[in-house]
């Protein structure tokens, strides 16, 4: 009995080191491996366009998304940016770039935490592709909730709608992507599958934890 209660302590230890490894305390909030870190949205220029077109409710407004890997208790984000392109890099240096924004933690649920490895690992695949700012999918460039969307394809944690440019309170195309398009030469690409961040957000296979406690 006391040999079974031994090998039972030892195993919940390794238990909760490994939970101790995966996870850390963030600027008020316990982040977890596979984590995902939405961007609040900006009233104007890209950040806003997206979110014009893509917000579901008034509680949510994202414009930008990215996957949380933690090494050795530093937390690091995988992320597909217009600057950078498909990269890896600390919460730290990304939120030092945009620290008067909002961000937003949510976890998948658990039933799909198995699926977190092979998520990373897809990710590290991915990085080092061009920006696509066509936003039309291809395999030679991404663009940020496509790159969360494909590193979890793998089990279909996320699903591809047809994207809309269109405002809802007008139906109309909106401006900014009117002239988004003209200037790269191509169609609105109206109706294509595609994915948002607001998109991801909705889904019912993640949960809101909470929101980073950045000092402005």
């Amino acid at each position: 009995m006391e040999k079974k209660i031994t090998v039972l302590f030892v195993l919940l230890c390794n238990i909760f080191f490994l939970w101790a490894q995966d996870s850390t305390v963030y600027k008020g909030i316990t982040i977890q491996q596979g984590d995902l870190l939405f961007v609040g949205a900006q009233p104007e220029n890209l950040s806003g366009a997206i979110n014009r077109v893509t917000q579901r409710n008034a509680g949510d407004s994202f414009s930008h998304i990215g996957l949380i890997e933690i090494i050795q208790g530093i937390p690091y984000i995988l992320h597909a940016t217009g600057s950078k392109g498909s990269v890896k890099e600390s919460l730290d240096n990304m939120i030092g770039d945009n620290d008067r924004q909002q961000y937003v933690v949510y976890r998948i649920d658990s039933m799909y935490m198995e699926a977190i490895p092979k998520a990373l690992e897809k990710a590290h695949q991915m990085l080092g592709k061009p920006y696509n700012w066509s936003y039309v999918l291809t395999d030679s460039s991404y663009y940020c909730s496509d790159f969360v969307e494909r590193a979890f394809r793998h089990i279909a944690l996320f699903r591809l709608e047809p994207m809309t440019f269109k405002n809802p309170q007008t139906g109309t195309f909106d401006d900014f992507w009117l002239s988004f398009y003209d200037k790269l030469g191509i169609a609105v690409p109206e109706g294509e599958l595609g994915c948002n961040p607001n998109g991801l957000a909705a889904s019912t296979k993640i949960y809101r934890v909470g929101t980073l406690e950045i000092e402005k």
